[in-house]
């Protein structure tokens, strides 16, 4: 069983804890105060050890945390908080990042009641696939790995943050490996089935793909997405967007659909191919635009030849008459 720090506690001589703001199976999230930088709060993410591991387990996961840790901390984008410190300290691991004030996403669905706006959505999504979009574009590309309402928050001066860098992981470059800096499987509503084995080995930008779709699905409908193994028994289970919100758009519903498609493959291949169908710039790869007909106007001729027979005839009347 994991043991959480107490509020007042000093890490590092510089971190004086407050309180825990979150609590997983892996450790704890504490807001702190920088004794050195009076005034500032920060996030600092705590990661305790497999009480059931080896030592030579323990060292490779202190190792690889640390390599992680310090390519996180080289990320520099507005709506991802800033990642300032991260060190060792009585077996433990931990990450230092901004604390980000403000409201998540899920609090505000929750507070109104009802779907959230589509335009509202849009503003916001500008955002939220900027970051994912410069996550993706990293040597080695990041995964977040647990994009969900909860993760997402707007600040007072309406700055969408993506938090939550307890599932971010680096994909590696010599194979398709992905590792995990800090072991998670994600939210089960927002989680793609190929990342359910918890190893990561078959996750890659297509999975943050999924759970952006699932996040929006969420928050223009206001039901929860039925997770990826209800889906799998029952593929019915999941009725188009538009269908329980008239007021989304079909272009929209359809993006947010491809997105969750069950198989990575027949998903967006990256985050910029789903901004442009999300936001209508252009229709989703392999769907049949009605094509002209061009034997339509023949038809049609031929259909109502009397009617344009009559109507001609009418024509020339009035002319003769507005000639005598």
């Amino acid at each position: 069983m994991f043991v959480t720090l107490e509020s007042g506690a000093i890490l590092r001589e510089r971190y004086k804890l407050t309180n825990i703001v979150g609590q997983g199976g892996m450790g704890s999230v504490y807001r702190a105060e920088d004794l050195r930088l009076p005034g500032r709060l920060c996030a600092i993410k705590e990661v305790q050890p497999d009480p059931n591991a080896d030592e030579t387990y323990r060292l490779q996961a202190q190792t690889q945390f640390l390599q992680e840790a310090s390519i996180l901390a080289q990320l520099d984008h507005p709506s991802l908080p800033k990642v300032s410190d991260f060190f060792t300290e009585n077996g433990r691991d931990y990450l230092v990042m901004d604390f980000v004030t403000g409201k998540d996403l899920r609090q505000l669905l929750q507070e109104n009641k009802g779907p959230l706006s589509e335009a509202k959505i849009l503003d916001w999504a500008e955002q939220i696939i900027d970051a994912l979009a410069y996550l993706h574009r990293q040597t080695p590309p990041v995964l977040h790995r647990d994009i969900k309402p909860a993760n997402i928050k707007l600040t007072l001066d309406n700055r969408i943050k993506l938090v939550d860098f307890g599932l971010v992981k680096v994909m590696a470059t010599d194979d398709e490996r992905t590792i995990t800096v800090v072991q998670g499987r994600g939210t089960a509503l927002y989680t793609p089935l190929e990342q359910y084995g918890g190893d990561g080995s078959h996750t890659d930008v297509r999975s943050d793909i999924y759970a952006l779709g699932a996040t929006f699905y969420h928050l223009l409908t206001d039901y929860p997405p039925p997770d990826a193994k209800a889906r799998f028994l029952n593929p019915a289970s999941l009725p188009p967007p538009e269908q329980l919100n008239e007021d989304v758009s079909p272009h929209v519903s359809d993006a947010i659909q491809w997105a969750m498609e069950m198989h990575p493959d027949e998903r967006p291949s990256g985050v910029e191919l789903f901004r442009q169908v999300f936001f209508g710039l252009q229709p989703r790869p392999g769907t049949k635009l009605p094509t002209p007909n061009p034997s339509g106007l023949g038809s049609a001729l031929r259909a109502n030849w009397l009617i344009l027979l009559t109507a001609l005839f009418l024509f020339f009347i009035a002319v003769l008459l507005t000639i005598v």
